[in-house]
């Protein structure tokens, strides 16, 4: 009798932490390095990729989110759309653009759908602008270095394919593939345009992460506009020659538990490998 009580304390403390570890929603740091021969032997570019915010909020002044991010010394925070939420408030969105500003950190912003379903966009897109974020839509940005040409490129959340595609060849038909290109697209389903031009590095976000993992077995159960058991929801994938990392973002919504899919931070170590040219 004494066994079996023991057999089910032990499987009732299993089930509880297996629960814990499963729902934990804590934020999680993801690392990524990457290699190019466009940038010489000591390029050392450091980029924060945060995505999926909806509005959450991290503590007072999202202070556990940005200490977590100024503890990596990034060059730069990259944006990578949602967020701001279409329902929850935008207050909290704009808490943290306001709280972000005060880092000293240049930060690049692209839209995503839940920014782009409001109404008051074009005037929340203002009020970003406004904190000193850097609104990198359909535009390429040069980012000085002394290592090399690194082009710094967004694109903006489309609709459909079609628009998307229309979009690329207007704004990055003549870009160069001499340099470094990094591109900040929302969404990472549409990887097989994006890898048409001459982008070495795409970040997105917008799968969640699939919502549910099974470590080892299944690495994302849904994704938005990929649907069941997603080909990208979240890591780094090689596709041709292009390079992509998808976020797993960092929302949270208790009605919709992630399950082994803890928000994250991403960080992405770009180094490069050409010998510098003697003088």
């Amino acid at each position: 009798m004494k066994r079996g009580w023991g057999i089910a304390l032990f499987c009732i403390c299993f089930c509880a932490l297996f629960l814990v570890c499963a729902l934990w929603r804590g934020l999680t740091l993801r690392f990524y390095r990457l290699e190019t021969d466009k940038l010489t032997e000591d390029a050392r570019l450091r980029l924060v990729l945060l995505t999926d915010l909806h509005s959450a909020v991290y503590g007072e002044g999202h202070r556990e989110l940005l200490d977590l991010v100024l503890d990596q010394r990034p060059d730069a925070i990259l944006l990578g759309g949602d967020i701001v939420d279409d329902v929850a408030p935008l207050e909290n969105a704009l808490s943290f653009f306001a709280a972000l500003s005060r880092t000293g950190i240049p930060a690049y912003y692209v839209s995503g759908n839940h920014d782009r379903w409001r109404p008051d966009f074009e005037d929340v897109l203002e009020k970003i602008e406004g904190y000193g974020v850097t609104i990198l839509e359909d535009g390429v940005l040069p980012l000085n270095t002394p290592w090399g040409q690194v082009n710094l490129c967004g694109l903006r959340e489309y609709r459909t394919a079609e628009e998307c595609a229309a979009a690329l060849a207007a704004a990055f038909e003549s870009l160069s593939p001499d340099a470094y290109n990094i591109l900040l697209a929302h969404r990472p389903d549409y990887i097989d345009l994006y890898r048409q031009y001459p982008f070495d590095l795409v970040l997105s976000g917008h799968t969640h992460g699939g919502q549910v993992r099974i470590p080892l077995l299944v690495n994302g159960l849904f994704a938005p506009d990929q649907g069941w058991f997603p080909q990208y929801a979240g890591g780094l994938y090689e596709v041709g020659e292009t390079s992509l990392v998808v976020s797993r973002g960092l929302s949270y919504y208790p009605r919709l538990p992630r399950v082994f899919d803890p928000p994250e931070v991403v960080v992405i170590d770009v180094e490069g490998t050409r010998k510098a040219a003697q003088s």
